[in-house]
């Protein structure tokens, strides 16, 4: 199946910090890519893969699971870690959850994550109902397109694979009793009328982080897809001040 327009990964070879862009659920690298470019236009060895299932037809993502975005996501990290001195993950909802599973996984290999209205909970009570609505019935109405500035659309699913969603469920789990764990300084970023991934997730996320360096700035005017929103500059001058703050600086190129 072809790739939906905007979707393909983004790779830039930079100097010595690498970034490791994730998008989100039934998303595609389109709604990151202004991100990754300005992380590319500051001088960083930067990736933004296509997680398996995305970026073509909600049902090819419906034959996916959450162990194979992930391997997809330590697959980027890891090719930055042979040619870059450090690392760092910025993920957009389910790529924050994937970047935080990344960084218990690696530990100090991680040297810090910016992470944009992660997904840690499952929203609202429909997921409970997961383990046998997916045998049921394929898909229900997607989720993609939550962005407050009028005319702009991420190009995700309009369909909301259930086998897949039930996966990520599965995720979850595992990431909350892995954060207390995820010790690396991290910045997030939050917009308090999120209408895919509730306020609930985000102070889940910061009750439990092992942290001890970490920040939480609010995106009052942006929705869920804040990478594409109004704040999306503020997100990205933010992660840069971030990365500058924890390594030496690097040029442009």
């Amino acid at each position: 199946m072809p790739l939906l327009p905007g979707a393909e990964p983004y790779r830039h070879r930079g100097g010595p910090v690498g970034v490791l862009v994730c998008h989100g659920f039934t998303g595609s690298p389109f709604s990151m890519r202004p991100w990754a470019e300005r992380a590319a236009a500051e001088g960083y060895s930067v990736s933004l893969p296509l997680l398996p299932g995305h970026g073509t037809h909600w049902r090819d993502l419906n034959t996916t699971r959450w162990q194979d975005w992930y391997a997809t996501v330590e697959r980027g990290y890891l090719e930055l870690a042979e040619e870059c001195e450090q690392v760092f993950v910025f993920g957009l909802s389910m790529g924050g959850l994937l970047a935080l599973h990344l960084a218990a996984q690696q530990g100090a290999g991680v040297s810090g994550l910016v992470l944009v209205n992660p997904l840690v909970r499952m929203p609202g009570q429909s997921h409970v109902a997961l383990p046998v609505v997916r045998h049921l019935v394929p898909s229900l109405p997607g989720i993609s397109n939550d962005v407050a500035k009028p005319g702009v659309e991420e190009g995700g699913y309009t369909r909301t694979p259930l086998h897949a969603a039930w996966s990520m469920k599965q995720l979850t789990k595992i990431v909350q009793a892995e954060l207390p764990t995820v010790t690396q300084p991290l910045l997030l970023f939050r917009s308090p009328q999120d209408n895919v991934v509730p306020p609930p997730s985000g102070k889940l996320l910061m009750d439990r982080v092992g942290s001890t360096d970490l920040t939480e700035r609010l995106l009052e005017r942006s929705y869920h897809v804040a990478t594409l929103d109004y704040d999306a500059e503020t997100i990205f001058d933010g992660s840069v001040d971030f990365v500058r703050r924890l390594t030496v600086p690097v040029t442009k190129g």
